[in-house]
């Protein structure tokens, strides 16, 4: 009885602080699939180009004089670095759901050239889903940004919550039900149509 008291809390309480997220990874996983659903005449990131000044921080290391630069100009997001920037150049990009940020600084003269992307609300919503901070040809490099790894902690706290609440539901349905045979059919099935994609996908 003990333990299907707290199963039941855990599901009620669970299910009220996971909802919003429920609704809103169910909604960009929709924007996802059918990104014509968001795509209108309209939607096109709006692109701007500005140069500025910036104080160098002399023989620091790249990381410590992106930090540097990104606080001078202004910006927030995760920090990003691309191909190898020719000798006396300094380029990263910034991006976050809201907007991105390609920047290429010139060390001699201090000059720093942004390419400005801002997204559109739809476009933001959407990368929601998939903003993680990680960059998968550069598994080692850690999160940069605060927000994303409080993001990233929230999401793990989320993945771990639906586990507790998949494996209770299984609980309470073996517990309720007197006849199992329609559940292990459902559960089969789900398990045999997981499995089908996980094989055909592959």
């Amino acid at each position: 009885m003990a333990i299907e008291g707290w199963n039941r809390r855990l599901h009620y309480y669970l299910g009220l602080c996971f909802l919003l997220f429920i609704w809103l990874f169910s909604l960009t996983g929709l924007l996802l699939n059918h990104p014509g659903w968001a795509q209108h005449a309209g939607d096109r990131r709006a692109e701007s180009k500005f140069e500025k000044k910036l104080q160098i921080v002399q023989g620091a290391a790249p990381d410590q004089q992106a930090r540097s630069i990104i606080r001078q100009l202004g910006i927030e997001g995760e920090l990003d670095w691309p191909a190898a920037p020719p000798p006396g150049r300094l380029d990263f990009n910034v991006s976050r759901p809201s907007d991105a940020a390609q920047v290429r600084v010139d060390l001699a003269s201090g000059t720093a050239v942004v390419q400005h992307f801002e997204n559109t609300p739809f476009a933001a919503f959407r990368i929601f889903h998939t903003f993680n901070g990680s960059r998968y040809n550069a598994p080692l490099m850690r999160r940069e940004w605060v927000w994303t790894t409080v993001w990233a902690v929230l999401m793990d706290a989320f993945a771990a919550g639906l586990l507790v609440m998949v494996f209770g539901s299984y609980y309470m349905w073996y517990r309720l039900k007197r006849d199992h045979r329609l559940g292990w059919a459902v559960l089969g099935a789900g398990l045999a149509c997981c499995g089908l994609f996980v094989i055909a996908l592959r």
